[in-house]
């Protein structure tokens, strides 16, 4: 009987897992919308890291043979005001547009999470402090904070990423110290510091796994919203500087030459922008559903 037992516990504890792991498979399957934003996005990347080398054109070559050319076997995305060929130039610019996305969001998450979950275990004054910072920072709206620190410290790619770090940290630091709030009460963790566990293990082993999936979701949409920005910023002129290249750099350019007929110049850098930040926010949602606790037994 005892055997039988043990046979029956041991079979359904190796089923647990293959069953979850279906179940992540299943939800994943079903939301295919995602996975074909997951794919875009990973050909966007390795777009990106293989750029000077699948650009079919030096993107800061002038050409007074081709200026204002429209789209052709020879130039497909057409040419811009200096005969330099649209296509190398958004391929180029990619580098910019996913690489201050990625680095900042990694940053603000990595120091919001870090400073959020510190907080809110200790609590007292030291809680009281951090927060007061952040309600000054968060008092302004993210693209003003971000125009006028770069305005500042200047906008070459390392104080971008500067900016949007500081501009983004805030949010993941309140998020994270609103879950560990609610974390730290429940059972698992009072059992944790009754058993006497040091403050640090608490927190960082027992508390921030189950406070971080949350984080992954907002960091996922907050890509789409820093690339936006960045765009915003190069479009006024405050972004990235010629003679790099930008989408909203590109943008900016070419947005005074439409009424004139050169559509090409705005439409296919802010098609990429476009297309960029609806594929950061399809994945969000995907990773929602598949985190969220409530959507695991569907």
């Amino acid at each position: 009987m005892i055997t039988k037992i043990a046979r029956a516990i041991c079979a359904e504890s190796l089923a647990a897992p293959d069953t979850a792991f279906v179940s992540v498979r299943r939800r994943l399957l079903r939301n295919k919308l995602s996975l074909v934003a997951f794919f875009v996005i990973t050909l966007l990347v390795v777009i990106a890291i293989l750029a000077p080398w699948i650009a079919p054109l030096d993107p800061n070559e002038p050409d007074a043979t081709a200026v204002l050319q429209g789209p052709s076997w020879d130039h497909l995305l057409g040419t811009d005001v200096y005969g330099r060929d649209e296509l190398s130039r958004i391929v180029i610019a990619s580098r910019f547009d996913l690489l201050v996305p990625f680095v900042s969001t990694l940053l603000a998450l990595l120091i919001g999470s870090l400073i959020g979950a510190v907080s809110s275990f200790r609590g007292g004054w030291v809680d009281q402090t951090v927060m007061r910072i952040v309600d000054a920072v968060m008092a302004f709206p993210a693209f003003v904070l971000a125009m006028g620190l770069t305005a500042v410290i200047g906008s070459s790619i390392t104080n971008l990423i500067l900016v949007m770090t500081v501009t983004q940290a805030p949010v993941y630091l309140r998020q994270l110290r609103a879950e560990m709030l609610r974390e730290r009460e429940m059972e698992y963790a009072q059992a944790a510091r009754t058993v006497g566990n040091p403050t640090w293990r608490i927190v960082f082993i027992h508390l921030f796994p189950n406070c971080f999936p949350p984080l992954i979701v907002q960091a996922t949409l907050a890509m789409g919203f820093v690339l936006l920005t960045l765009a915003a910023l190069s479009y006024i002129g405050l972004g990235v500087q010629p003679p790099n290249s930008e989408w909203g750099e590109m943008t900016s350019e070419g947005a005074s030459l439409m009424v004139t007929g050169q559509w090409w110049l705005s439409l296919f850098p802010g098609l990429g922008i476009v297309l960029t930040v609806l594929m950061f926010n399809v994945i969000g949602d995907g990773l929602r559903d598949l985190l969220d606790p409530r959507m695991r037994g569907r």
